[in-house]
């Protein structure tokens, strides 16, 4: 395996990637990192997981010149919640570089906010096309410092209808930027936008389909009206700790989820009809073990980012093969076992799975009937998210909640989960069997000398 030392990196990002624990660098990394260096523009092919952030990240980083005006980077992202991961990535691997600022520019979020971050100075924004054409629409973001472009997840801008607007943006960033263009598929409408975009682009791709050795691959077929009671006694037989069900259309995530939460089981719904609050409360629940079941469209689910996904599920097989791959190599991630099961009604769908066997070259082993389930409670979730009423503008950090937690909350380290905390919103997970009782005592005491409004999210 190559190493990122065998670059030049510059020291504080050499540091952080020890600090992150990245020392070995993966696939997409290690063919595109040169190139993105020696300043060619980029096109990268590679699924969900592959370590594509990592990779442009630091070139967007090494680029990064001091005490230049106005932003020198834009990472457009066809999602909020993958906006956020991109952010957070950049961060951390930015974390021993000085006086470098990032900035997400997604809707969901007050305008006047984004407005003063940016007049006090970025370096790097991030961000999805509609917020950043309305910021350059009221001349609030200026792009004409920018030297480096991303588009992230480039495949998925143009399914959401991005095109025009991504090209909107673009046309107000200098010619003579480097643009990288991440995709994990390669259809005709990325080609055209690629080649409508980069200056003779150098293409990278790896492997998109996940190994067999990492992951297992089932299929059921069944009629249609058979559909809900098979996926209820796949989840009842597996007991997965976390499960990704896949769906088409919107009210059918909803309706699936509905569905699960009748028998027994803590599912969430996840899509675009969703506020942007609710879906980064799904996704924080999801993350932290407090639902065991997200149900999710193609689109929305982008903004997922577990490595230990035990189990997806295909309620229906998608009509596009290399969506079924990508969906799958949600699973078996950054060297974990995973499992993908597919649905498969008769008629149309048959046709779908011999498609998909085709693109992979395999044929998917047919798994045995599961045994029929009562119920989904042997999936109840390991733990309950305390939302507080305060993130980062009140200046409150993971420490600060934690020692909250321990001290005035009389918990065991153990009890404490993953915490996360957004501008004006903290997230605690905390084990199921003391949650009653730490919500009453923290209730009546403080987190750093001051009272904070509580709730557990459902």
């Amino acid at each position: 395996m190559t190493t990122f030392s065998k670059f030049a990196l510059e020291a504080p990002l050499l540091a952080a990637l020890s600090q992150m624990g990245y020392s070995d660098m993966t696939e997409i990394q290690e063919a595109a990192l040169p190139l993105l260096l020696e300043g060619h523009d980029v096109v990268g092919q590679a699924k969900t997981g592959s370590g594509k952030t990592a990779a442009f990240g630091l070139g967007v980083l090494q680029s990064l010149k001091l005490h230049q005006p106005g932003p020198q980077s834009l990472i457009l992202c066809p999602t909020r919640e993958l906006a956020d991961q991109v952010a957070s990535e950049i961060r951390r691997l930015a974390s021993q570089l000085p006086n470098t600022r990032v900035l997400v520019l997604c809707g969901g979020r007050p305008f006047y906010h984004q407005q003063k971050h940016l007049k006090h100075g970025v370096s790097i924004v991030v961000g999805t096309p509609g917020r950043l054409l309305k910021h350059l629409d009221k001349e609030t973001l200026n792009l004409s410092h920018i030297s480096t472009l991303v588009l992230d997840e480039a495949d998925r801008m143009l399914d959401m209808g991005f095109s025009e607007d991504v090209l909107r943006i673009i046309k107000h960033t200098p010619k003579t930027r480097q643009t990288l263009l991440f995709s994990a598929t390669w259809p005709e409408g990325t080609q055209k936008l690629s080649a409508s975009v980069q200056k003779n682009p150098k293409k990278v791709s790896v492997a998109s389909v996940v190994s067999e050795s990492q992951l297992q691959q089932r299929v059921y077929f069944c009629e249609r009206d058979e559909r809900d009671d098979l996926l209820v006694n796949i989840l009842a037989e597996t007991v997965p700790a976390r499960t990704l069900v896949f769906c088409e259309r919107k009210h059918q995530c909803d309706e699936v989820a509905r569905l699960l939460n009748q028998r027994g089981g803590r599912a969430m719904a996840l899509h675009g009809d969703l506020e942007q609050r609710e879906r980064d409360e799904v996704l924080v629940q999801f993350s932290n073990g407090s639902t065991a079941i997200v149900v999710a469209t193609n689109v929305a689910a982008r903004g997922l980012d577990i490595d230990e996904l035990d189990l997806v599920i295909n309620y229906e097989v998608s009509p596009e093969p290399e969506v079924h791959v990508h969906r799958v190599g949600r699973t078996a991630r950054a060297d974990h076992q995973g499992m993908a099961i597919s649905l498969v009604a008769t008629g149309p769908e048959r046709r779908r799975l011999r498609a998909i066997e085709e693109l992979m070259g395999l044929t998917i082993e047919e798994g045995s009937a599961p045994a029929p389930a009562q119920d989904l409670k042997s999936l109840a979730a390991t733990h309950r998210t305390l939302m507080i009423f305060g993130g980062r503008k009140d200046k409150l950090r993971p420490g600060d909640i934690l020692g909250a937690l321990t001290g005035e909350g009389g918990l065991k380290g153990a009890d404490i989960g993953r915490i996360q905390i957004l501008d004006s919103r903290a997230y605690v997970a905390i084990t199921r069997a003391v949650a009653r009782e730490i919500f009453k005592s923290l209730h009546l005491g403080k987190i750093k000398g001051k009272r904070f409004r509580l709730k557990w999210l459902s």
